[in-house]
């Protein structure tokens, strides 16, 4: 299983710290440090649809100028912008075995999703 955020965001240290505490093994990805592919960015937009992908909530997003923000209205833009700016990147995602298992933290549907 793969974590993937960035380490000083509130939101995957906290999922980080719950699935310690439950004794689940998770490998982290940092895409701040280690960057994340478009292949990768394609496969769970699949999976998940775009738009839950790109975080409208956080301050990367509310940084974006006007114009640039009402561009991104396909996969193809958002796979771009995702790439280039990887904290607009709804965080943590978790995938096992190429499934997206959960985006967000939602204390509920981690313990159903990983049976805590």
């Amino acid at each position: 299983m793969i974590v993937y955020g960035i380490k000083n965001c509130n939101t995957v240290k906290t999922a980080l710290d719950w699935l310690k505490s439950k004794n689940i093994d998770f490998e982290f990805h940092d895409y701040k440090a280690k960057g994340i592919t478009e292949s990768k960015l394609k496969e769970w937009s699949k999976q998940v649809g775009w738009e839950s992908l790109v975080n409208k909530r956080g301050t990367t997003w509310r940084q974006l100028d006007k114009e640039l923000q009402e561009k991104i209205t396909s996969e193809p833009a958002a796979v771009s912008l995702m790439k280039e700016k990887t904290s607009i990147i709804k965080r943590p995602l978790i995938e096992e075995n190429g499934k997206v298992l959960a985006l967000g933290f939602d204390e509920s549907q981690y313990n159903k999703t990983f049976k805590a």
